[in-house]
């Protein structure tokens, strides 16, 4: 029997073919759940190393996850915008319904190191990685109060496993996210809403060359490098009523990367 029936997911940032945001939206759909997920191309079409960026990718998307016997929407969302956590809850309410598992799979991250670093980058980072994250945990749960249970998600670096110098901005961010999923883990359990983050270590989701690749291989002890379905997997378990004693936590699902 399918896990997720009949539930309805948010995944946030699934707009890249080889994304994990990808990865989780086909597994939890392949599971029974319905899917909303957001998209901001702007960010891809920036980042020159997505070498897999497709403007048509969202479309994509939706008719694959609909083919699945599930329903899918979606929506463009700068998830750096403050008003942009109502924004997407009233769509997905008005679109396919209420939802009780949120992904908090969207991003920024730039490579900055002591000396490039600045408020600029730092805001941008936070914007996004915090307070966007933050403020639409918060608005998911009140939203799911007092009706059903829900299941949170949030997706963090290695940072609390190991130093990433050259990456500033974005672990000091991620950083926050983990710390944050911890504390309010203890305010959302009595509602019966489960909060946990996943850091996945090293994906090969488009990003990566050939010679990080290469750099990166030894590093991981099971001879592969992360794929995008392997976070993907996790977080259908974490989504489902299996995990219910399990909040609070910061999973590194990576392999047992070094």
């Amino acid at each position: 029997m399918k896990r997720l029936m009949n539930k309805i997911a948010i995944v946030t940032g699934a707009s890249r073919v080889n994304g994990i945001g990808t990865a989780i939206c086909r597994e939890l759909a392949k599971e029974g759940a319905h899917i909303f997920f957001t998209h901001w191309p702007k960010y891809d079409r920036q980042m020159e190393y997505f070498i897999d960026h497709d403007s048509d990718w969202p479309q994509h998307l939706m008719a694959e996850i609909r083919s699945l016997g599930v329903k899918c929407e979606s929506m463009e969302l700068d998830l750096s915008q403050s008003d942009a956590p109502k924004k997407l809850l009233n769509e997905v309410h008005e679109k396919i319904g209420t939802p009780s598992i949120l992904v908090n799979n969207a991003t920024h991250s730039v490579d900055v190191d002591f000396r490039s670093i600045n408020a600029d980058i730092l805001d941008a980072h936070y914007k996004v990685n915090v307070r966007g994250t933050c403020l639409l945990t918060v608005e998911f749960a009140r939203q799911i109060e007092g009706i059903h249970g829900g299941r949170i998600i949030n997706m963090v670096s290695g940072q609390d496993k190991s130093p990433e110098p050259g990456n500033l901005a974005y672990v000091s961010t991620k950083g926050a996210v983990s710390t944050f999923t911890k504390s309010v883990a203890l305010e959302l359990a009595p509602l019966n809403i489960t909060i946990n983050a996943v850091d996945p270590g090293p994906t090969n989701s488009g990003w990566m060359s050939s010679e990080l690749k290469k750099g990166l291989l030894p590093k991981f002890p099971m001879g592969r490098l992360g794929e995008p379905s392997d976070a993907a997997k996790l977080i259908v378990f974490l989504a489902s009523n299996e995990s219910e004693w399990i909040t609070g936590q910061i999973i590194h699902s990576d392999g047992g990367f070094w």
